[in-house]
């Protein structure tokens, strides 16, 4: 056997003749099959996130309030918690029965860890299973003497990879991020480029710790990319909107007011509400104003590009808001 036939070579010919089936979903549009990270600060609220995935994709109801998902065998190693809280949260998330077809689990020994998910996989292959890790660092093992940090990064998240494409299936890791933020959101991921460099999704958790207004960050290699507006109210995630496109418009109009004052970020907000326009004769009816402050504000947001005028004073808001991104798009760099 030569070499080419063992590893799987074929030609272009071959490539091009073949009807691949369409990329499977765990959530419609935002989690693909395969290796998501989760990424957040400590205490944000992605342990309620992933448990509402659970409960979601064991019963086939809708996650985040919003977006569809079908039924799948699910795993979930809560590793920092334990069934009390499980079931208390649960009942917060107005669960008060949960079907055979998810399992917890709360402790397993991390050289155990992989074995045990990819009992679960086998179990259920041709079921598409979802296995959640709650969290990394629970299992992720020390790195060997000599061993660089990247490829003991990356082989960690090759090895979670494996148990999710054996079965066709999804795996689903909770991580903490780093302490310093950055602009760049996948800058986010605690240890090297080596966690990120081997998953397929990313998704990255923004919140103020004082405020219920979050925002999702999505890079994937296959599923659309983009940024979220999204709520946490005591416990429980929902998309603002009531899909992906409207979640983008509200974080693309989130981001525009941000940096403003009250008065100007209400006098945006109004215009956004009137996708028509606005003259100063409407702002200073909404705000209680005088006319001649209501032109004031409404020329220095034209100045700032967040509005613009055309004709006779009317102002509309600027398009630049977030939008769901093309599944043609390039995803996420390797």
């Amino acid at each position: 056997m030569s070499l080419m036939t063992e590893y799987g070579a074929y030609n272009g010919t071959w490539l091009m003749a073949q009807d691949f089936p369409p990329t499977e979903y765990v959530v419609d549009g935002l989690i693909p099959e395969g290796l998501t990270y989760i990424i957040a600060a400590p205490k944000i609220g992605k342990s309620w996130m992933v448990l509402d995935l659970a409960i979601a994709v064991s019963q086939g109801t809708p996650f985040l309030g919003a977006i569809p998902v079908k039924t799948r065998p699910t795993l979930y190693l809560a590793l920092e918690d334990g069934p009390r809280r499980i079931q208390r949260r649960a009942q917060g998330l107005d669960c008060y029965t949960l079907p055979d077809n998810i399992v917890f689990v709360h402790r397993v020994k991390s050289e155990d860890a992989t074995a045990l998910m990819t009992e679960f996989a086998d179990y259920y292959a041709g079921q598409r299973p979802l296995i959640i890790l709650d969290t990394l660092g629970k299992i992720k093992p020390q790195k060997a003497p000599g061993a660089g940090a990247y490829e003991h990064d990356y082989a960690v998240s090759a090895s979670l990879k494996d148990v999710a494409d054996r079965a066709d299936g999804s795996v689903v890791v909770v991580h903490h991020n780093r302490k310093a933020g950055s602009d760049d959101f996948l800058e986010d991921v605690s240890g090297t480029q080596g966690i990120a460099g081997a998953a397929d999704t990313i998704i990255v958790i923004r919140r103020s710790r004082n405020s219920r207004d979050a925002e999702l960050h999505v890079t994937s290699r296959d599923a659309s990319e983009g940024a979220y507006a999204a709520r946490f109210d005591d416990g429980k995630w929902t998309l603002t909107g009531a899909d992906l496109t409207q979640a983008a418009q509200a974080y693309g109009q989130q981001q525009e007011q941000k940096g403003l004052g009250d008065d100007s970020a209400e006098v945006l907000a109004f215009a956004a509400e009137r996708p028509e326009g606005v003259r100063a004769a409407d702002v200073a009816t909404r705000m209680g104003w005088e006319q001649n402050k209501a032109r004031t504000y409404l020329s220095r947001l034209n100045d700032s590009g967040k509005l613009s005028k055309s004709g006779r004073g009317l102002y509309t808001c600027v398009a630049t808001v977030a939008t769901v991104a093309s599944e043609d798009s390039e995803g996420m760099e390797v």
